[in-house]
């Protein structure tokens, strides 16, 4: 018997979204679905709505309107059943500084009625790297340390979906791939992962991504599908002087856009044409370069 492709089924829907503090817009009629078993991205800068999107998704505050239903449960009607059932991991490191390692981590366990030893399997991995720490107060621990204290706990009651704000602004190119590496492996064990972050490198590691801009997804896809959707041909050129040459291509009539990327300058012109090493006394070589998801999002934000 032929056995037909199911459609992913979505553990996490929203349905236009909207949320304003005072005059300031956070949210803007949001609507998306995250799929069981998938790492989904919100990309975007700070004040993009990333940390407002979050709150609301994990009970903390209430949307102006719109709704939002998590593992199957109304984000306002059953809030208390949400929070037994999900993992909530913020910004901003906020475990309790003044106890211990494995202080933090037997609280936590016990307020959602588990103990660590039930769920030990979930975090080993990742608690083992800390375990030689555990008597030591949260509050000293390194940045790396603490993202895996923040992770154990958010983990140690197994929920089916979990919330990650912003986890690795601050830490070290280091502690940012091994803590991709653990996102990957609870991926396999049939955890949801909804991560945001404003590092576009990172966008590449999730299954699908949506960028964000002053509280509205601009594209919502893959990232190899939004990146292959880029259309232009896209040019870098290095230089020591950026401010200067970035000045000068902004000024040129044939530069439809001109953005820094470290230690070189992307750039698009306004019609299909191929840098010759010399653009109107401009006398830098120009290199044919694949897009990135920071071009693709760069290009949304200007229309």
């Amino acid at each position: 018997m032929e056995t037909k492709n199911k459609t992913p089924f979505p553990i996490l829907h929203s349905h236009l979204l909207s949320k304003s503090y005072g005059s300031v817009q956070a949210l803007k009629n949001l609507s998306f679905e995250v799929n069981r078993g998938e790492i989904y991205g919100i990309i975007g800068p700070d004040g993009a709505g990333k940390t407002t999107l979050f709150r609301i998704l994990t009970t903390l505050i209430l949307a102006d309107k719109g709704t939002a239903v998590v593992d199957g449960l109304d984000v306002v009607k059953d809030y208390k059943q949400i929070r037994d059932r999900i993992g909530y991991m913020p910004g901003k490191f906020s475990l309790y500084q003044d106890l211990t390692v494995e202080e933090n981590l037997r609280f936590f366990a016990s307020i959602y009625r588990t103990r660590i030893e039930e769920n030990y399997y979930l975090i080993e991995e990742i608690y083992k790297q800390i375990e030689p720490f555990k008597n030591r107060r949260a509050g000293k621990l390194s940045g790396g340390m603490k993202q895996k204290l923040a992770l154990s706990c958010a983990l140690i009651h197994k929920p089916t979906i979990l919330f990650l704000d912003e986890p690795t602004t601050g830490v070290d190119p280091i502690s940012r791939k091994e803590f991709w590496d653990m996102l990957m492996r609870l991926k396999a064990q049939g955890i949801t992962i909804l991560v945001s972050t404003p590092y576009m490198d990172e966008a590449t590691l999730c299954d699908r991504i949506a960028l964000i801009l002053d509280g509205e997804f601009m594209q919502v896809d893959t990232p190899q599908n939004i990146i292959a959707g880029y259309p232009e041909t896209l040019w870098a050129v290095q230089t020591d002087h950026i401010p200067r040459l970035l000045k000068e291509l902004r000024n040129n009539p044939l530069v439809h856009s001109a953005y820094s990327f470290g230690e070189s300058i992307h750039v698009t012109f306004n019609k299909e044409w191929t840098p010759n090493g010399q653009l109107s006394g401009i006398d830098y070589p120009f290199e044919k370069i694949q897009p990135t998801v920071e071009d693709c999002f760069m290009l949304l934000s200007k229309k």
